[in-house]
């Protein structure tokens, strides 16, 4: 009888192995921001007006709307219409070594400066 079992047991397992796990909060809202970034760039069918599309979550951050702060220092006024641009509900600025909390906010936008700070990168989370 354990003969039999063993068989369905390995292959219950080895198909258990294979299978993806469903996305996390993070990856489903950067992939939402990925798909408002191609939707933006895409021009516009002919008798189409072309319109931003709102974030399919109305308290998530669109980062594609604050990226014009890459390569700057920004100052608070930078930060705040960058935040306003993204439709965040916050915004902070990472420093290199900065000790950070890791949870996901899909309504934060986070602006990661270098050493002398200018920003390297801006995202939402």
């Amino acid at each position: 009888m354990l003969q039999r079992l063993l068989p369905t047991a390995l292959l219950t397992l080895a198909l258990a192995a294979c299978s993806t796990p469903p996305p996390d909060e993070q990856e489903q809202a950067a992939a939402a921001s990925e798909q408002r970034a191609e939707d933006a760039a895409r021009p516009a069918s002919e008798g189409e007006t072309a319109t931003a599309a709102p974030p399919t979550d109305a308290g998530a951050c669109d980062d594609v709307q604050a990226q014009w702060l890459v390569g700057k220092a920004p100052a608070d006024a930078d930060l705040q219409q960058a935040q306003k641009d993204a439709g965040a509900s916050t915004v902070r600025m990472l420093k290199p070594g900065q000790v950070v909390t890791m949870e996901f906010r899909a309504d934060r936008l986070n602006a990661e400066v270098d050493e002398k700070g200018v920003v390297s990168a801006v995202r939402c989370g």
